[in-house]
């Protein structure tokens, strides 16, 4: 009897100490991937704002970024700023460009329950089709690429699974998450034809189309929303091993995360095709605002930031403004 009542007490701690740890790296994912750099407003003074979505109807200047470059924003918005105090109020997007370009700019969008503007300045994506189907719809005249960057394996320090390569996503004894094929442009551009090239992309991938969810059960998850979650179940001890961009890896031993990197070589990098692209658009409150801001992309000041945060610089003559395809070009 006290025997049963001593396994019983046991029982009910350890499912409290599950529940605790569950609902800990809930919450942890929901600070990282959530809300909290994925809406910002930067002022000329310094201060910050987070999650204020009506400032992107009331800035001086609006854009909507790739979200993977989010680490670099602090710094690139305080420098462009400190050379333009005029422009004393910037809100800033970082979340993945295809859910921007079919939830806010080609619809009107909401951000937990709040609208958000459809007309930002400037928009920026790691698919240049994106900024394609704005030139059709007429939104966007013009485009330049303004930084590169390649992929590269996620995995916890020490590398207890002791990853070589991206053909290790395919072993038996190894748990997979990958952003997910349905608003990830990582995924979509990049990863996907990555496993292709190798020849893995079913085994690992199983054909599956879904977000949060298992691609293959107990072997590869898909994301919910952003590949920032994946550093999250790693550190949970829910995958082993995780698709990110190089930059990712570099930002997570920043902020002091037991994370490292396992290098995928050329040409399943993508290191070659990876291209960021940016434009301002037609619609856009703040036109000469967004010229200037595309200006100061291309000097040396800009370029070093984001060197500095692990991305590959653009050559001089890809950070010039060039007109976009006319449709059927």
């Amino acid at each position: 009897m006290m025997q049963n009542k001593f396994m019983a007490r046991a029982l009910a701690t350890l499912t409290a100490v599950a529940v605790s740890a569950v609902m800990c790296a809930a919450t942890m994912a929901a600070e990282d991937v959530g809300k909290g750099h994925d809406h910002r407003t930067f002022y000329a003074n310094g201060k910050i704002v987070y999650g204020n979505v009506a400032d992107s109807y009331h800035s001086n200047l609006s854009m909507y970024l790739a979200g993977n470059q989010f680490m670099v924003m602090q710094d690139l918005i305080g420098a462009f700023q400190k050379d333009n105090p005029d422009i004393k109020k910037i809100f800033v997007e970082t979340i993945p460009p295809g859910q921007i370009l079919k939830g806010q700019l080609l619809k009107q969008g909401k951000i937990d329950g709040k609208k958000i503007s459809m007309t930002p300045d400037i928009f920026a994506s790691v698919n240049v089709n994106h900024l394609n189907t704005l030139h059709s719809k007429n939104k966007m005249d013009e485009y330049m690429v303004y930084v590169h960057n390649k992929l590269a394996l996620e995995v916890l320090e020490g590398n207890p699974k002791h990853i070589m390569g991206p053909k290790d996503l395919a072993r038996d004894d190894v748990v997979v998450s990958l952003p997910n094929p349905l608003t990830e442009g990582i995924f979509i551009s990049y990863g996907s034809k990555m496993l292709q090239q190798l020849g893995i992309y079913e085994k690992v991938a199983g054909n599956a189309k879904c977000k949060s969810c298992w691609a293959i059960k107990d072997k590869t998850w898909f994301t919910s929303r952003h590949h920032r979650e994946i550093p999250l179940r790693l550190l949970a001890g829910q995958t082993d091993v995780g698709l990110v961009w190089a930059t990712e890896i570099i930002y997570q031993r920043e902020i002091g995360r037991k994370i490292e990197g396992v290098e995928i070589p050329a040409p399943y990098n993508m290191g070659d095709k990876v291209a960021y692209v940016i434009g301002a658009l037609k619609s856009g409150h703040h036109q000469k605002n967004a010229e200037r801001f595309l200006a100061f992309l291309a000097t040396p000041e800009a370029q070093d930031i984001y060197a500095k945060h692990g991305f590959i610089k653009a050559t001089a003559k890809e950070l010039e403004l060039k007109p976009l395809p006319s449709p059927g070009t």
